[in-house]
């Protein structure tokens, strides 16, 4: 799954401590999901979208490899 989260805290001017202080999970975590490494669960994906003001939609994109078994 791709992600937008890395280009909204640049436009935000936060850090991955930052986002991650505000939804309440660790900087690894944030930097596990920048990366791609990490499945979050719909209601961390929808609490960063809140931060950034966007949805969900906006900040994650199913890749063609998301779809195969």
């Amino acid at each position: 799954m791709k992600n937008h989260i890395r280009v909204e805290r640049a436009r935000m001017r936060i850090t991955q401590e930052e986002l991650a202080a505000r939804v309440q999970v660790s900087r690894q975590a944030i930097n596990a999901i920048e990366a791609g490494k990490y499945n979050l669960s719909t209601m961390l994906a929808l609490k960063i979208a809140q931060v950034f003001g966007t949805t969900v939609d906006a900040l994650f994109e199913l890749e063609p490899s998301d779809w195969k078994p």
